[in-house]
């Protein structure tokens, strides 16, 4: 018997409690969200175990491995990314949503979606290391401490995703 999913939880709540998320962040740890230093730190640990020679010559692996613990898997944001993976996957189960599925359009291949996930990943991530920091770490943290940074980064985010919705937006309509 197939389970019939849940409705999505109201878009204003969860923003309300995404900001009290947020608060308790700044309030338990001093610092504000973000999930782009969780990946940075999992690519520099990998690159120290892989090749811990070139991580000891490069100045940039190796300031990491020079400081207190000296280990980057060590962040916080590393448990805070791993918490929210799992608290997607339980919400997933919960309401009837776990599995797999493409989302597309009905004029691009499921091939096509994934190259082009793929890439709007890959370039969000150059983004984000250019900006130092992801949606969530320069945007959300920035704007809670009413950073102009953090505005003008939002702003940028959500005004560049508009302008390329524009052009792949056939891919997605029927007709």
């Amino acid at each position: 018997m197939e389970q019939k999913p849940k409705p999505y939880m109201n878009p204003y709540l969860a923003g309300f409690l995404l900001g009290l998320v947020l608060l308790a962040a700044f309030f338990i740890t001093g610092r504000g969200l973000g999930a782009s230093g969780a990946a940075k730190s999992v690519v520099i640990e990998t690159i120290g175990n892989i090749a811990p020679d070139y991580a000891e010559q490069n100045s940039f692996y190796a300031s990491f491995f020079a400081t207190g613990d000296g280990r980057p898997m060590k962040n916080w944001l590393v448990y805070l990314t791993l918490g929210v993976l799992g608290g997607a996957f339980f919400s997933g189960f919960m309401s009837g949503r776990a599995g797999f599925a493409i989302d597309k359009g009905p004029r691009i291949s499921n091939a096509k979606r994934l190259i082009f996930a793929g890439l709007g990943g890959i370039l969000f991530g150059i983004g984000a290391q250019f900006g130092r920091g992801c949606t969530s770490g320069a945007a959300l943290s920035g704007m809670a401490v009413l950073s102009t940074a953090g505005f003008l980064t939002m702003m940028a985010i959500f005004g560049t995703g508009f302008v390329i919705a524009y052009f792949f937006r056939k891919l997605w309509i029927n007709g």
